[in-house]
């Protein structure tokens, strides 16, 4: 049966606790991808590793992580949700041990991408939260949930700076390994089993999956604006420590790494963003996370001179860029999980592996243009990329009006009633 919170909290299945619980999970699960960026050189002096060999590991990440995408988060359509995201959390759990013990840079490199790999149950997690939430609050329910994401990202940095300072840079992955195996365990505890039965074979899945691109057109939109999206984010956090170590600033890796906290108040604006979606005003939130994208660039780019006034607009531009970003994504999700409800989890898989995607093109943009152009190229292109995300949105917008049926806004509120029928809670 569900516990008593979760029937106190209106829900099937979900209470506050149990959504703090989600929302801390795939926080976690996310961040072990992210703790080597600040500690390169100094598992690189430790393991005898290249330059090469060491940027090694923030790549292997983002392989095994793009894998997990395509090929374990649809799972979450034919299997139990809860065995599943349960399995994953101890899964990372192992493979952080795996790196936090590995004595050379082979078993380093296989633990991280190990790591990535499983690190998906973040993306099993939001579309399990979103089945299990009240049609009513879906948007607000998927906006929490995502905010914990967020903050795993942008706060890993921190923590792992902080971390190794005192106890080295093995300390980090240990801890992390103990939170997620905790949360394995509570999630066996907390969650209500949840199947929605594809009734296809794994082979078929995968197919179904990608075939979903050409068969919902709300997904071929909000995938480009979301892709387009994370590149720009992409864009800032890969410069980020560039400029703040150059002679603009000339800042100590420790510092840079608190930049993650100034980022992380952007993140608070996921839980409206979600509010306003379940209002119907998805649509109209993508447009406004659009144009504050685009916005920020010019703050962001007066931040490269250095000096108070400059740091002051530096750091106003990262917030309005973080609250843009997760304005376009969380009324991205609502949007995409209302298409099929019986396939939310094929849905995220495609969705986020082309937010991933966007992602990584970004970052490669960036690490060219740095070299060539500067800050002032970084900007030029994060401003263009978010042009085109402004560019995307007016174009879905005007289609829906010369085709004379509803936008996604409008498909929005049908849709979610169908989840009732299609996801099944059994009890535990």
């Amino acid at each position: 049966m569900p516990s008593q919170e979760s029937q106190e909290g209106g829900r099937p299945g979900l209470g506050r606790g149990t959504l703090l619980l989600m929302s801390v999970a795939t926080g976690l699960s996310v961040a072990g991808n992210y703790f080597a960026q600040p500690l390169l050189d100094v598992i690189g002096r430790d393991l005898h590793m290249g330059s090469a060999a060491t940027a090694l590991v923030v790549t292997v990440a983002q392989v095994g992580y793009g894998l997990g995408l395509l090929f374990l988060v649809p799972l979450g359509d034919l299997l139990e949700r809860r065995r599943l995201a349960v399995c994953l959390c101890a899964a990372t759990a192992v493979f952080l041990t795996v790196t936090a013990s590995a004595p050379n840079g082979a078993l380093l490199l296989t633990g991280t991408a190990l790591t990535g790999l499983a690190s998906v149950a973040a993306q099993v997690v939001v579309p399990y939260a979103a089945s299990l939430a009240a049609p009513a609050e879906r948007g607000r329910t998927v906006g929490t949930v995502m905010t914990g994401l967020l903050l795993g990202i942008l706060l890993a940095r921190t923590a792992a700076g902080l971390l190794a300072d005192l106890g080295g840079w093995r300390t980090v992955y240990w801890v992390n390994a103990g939170l997620m195996l905790l949360m394995a365990v509570l999630l066996r505890l907390r969650l209500p089993a949840l199947h929605t039965g594809a009734g296809l074979r794994y082979p078929a899945l995968i197919r179904s999956t990608l075939a979903l691109f050409v068969q919902e057109p709300v997904l071929r939109w909000r995938a480009a604006l979301g892709a387009l999206s994370f590149a720009a984010f992409s864009v800032l956090w890969t410069a980020m420590a560039f400029l703040m170590s150059g002679p603009a600033y000339g800042w100590p890796e420790s510092a840079i790494g608190l930049l993650g906290l100034v980022g992380a108040a952007g993140s608070l604006s996921a839980s409206v963003a979600g509010r306003l979606a379940d209002r119907g005003l998805a649509h109209r939130v993508t447009g406004l996370g659009g144009f504050l994208l685009l916005g920020s660039w010019a703050l962001l780019a007066a931040g490269g001179a250095g000096g108070p006034w400059a740091l002051a607009a530096l750091l106003a531009g990262v917030i309005v860029l973080d609250a843009a970003v997760q304005a376009v994504h969380i009324s991205n999700q609502n949007l995409v999980y209302a298409v099929r409800p019986e396939a939310r989890n094929r849905l995220n898989s495609a969705y986020m592996t082309s937010y991933f995607v966007g992602g990584a093109v970004g970052s490669a943009l960036t690490s060219a243009v740095w070299g060539a152009a500067g800050w002032g190229g970084v900007c030029a292109v994060g401003a263009a990329v978010s042009a085109a995300v402004a560019a995307v949105w007016t174009a879905e917008r005007l289609r829906h009006r010369g085709d004379g049926r509803p936008g996604p806004a409008g498909a929005q509120s049908a849709a979610p009633e169908a989840a009732s029928s299609a996801d099944r809670i059994a009890s535990r």
